[in-house]
């Protein structure tokens, strides 16, 4: 049987690029990796940002660091090459880190860095979903798995 094919979120795999150095590994993984070809994307790191690097939240459509930096740029690129992996492998599933400026699905951080989360969506993930990649969180992992 083929697999489909899954666009995820490099950390969700246990690679180390989140901000801080390390990662968000699943602990339903391997079941992950049974059911889908995966192609690992980092929008952050992919857009040019260091891994370790500094946090980062969203205001409105635009990134910044906690250091005021504006990385809006970065984030914009490292989502277009998201998109474009995910055009190019013919990819209509993704699943992406939740809370991430890139990656979240359903809620972000408020921009504030006092660790208030809010209803919202990162940078990749709305281009994601403007070319019809349904977007799936690591809690909704159950959801996922139903998808064929």
């Amino acid at each position: 049987m083929m697999k489909s094919k899954l666009l995820i979120s490099a950390c969700l795999c246990g690679k180390n690029t989140k901000y801080s150095g390390g990662n968000n590994l699943l602990p339903g993984f391997a079941e992950i990796e049974e059911k889908f070809d995966l192609y690992l994307v980092c929008p952050e790191v992919m857009g040019g940002l260091s891994t370790p690097r500094d946090p980062s939240e969203n205001r409105g459509d635009l990134v910044f660091s906690d250091k005021g930096k504006d990385v809006t740029k970065e984030f914009y690129l490292g989502a277009q090459k998201a998109l474009e992996i995910a055009l190019e492998n013919d990819i209509h599933l993704a699943l992406l880190k939740e809370s991430s400026p890139s990656c979240g699905s359903h809620k972000i951080y408020d921009g504030t860095f006092s660790g208030v989360k809010i209803a919202g969506q990162g940078v990749a993930v709305k281009l994601l979903q403007k070319h019809n990649i349904k977007i799936f969180s690591e809690e909704e992992i159950d959801l996922l798995l139903l998808e064929k």
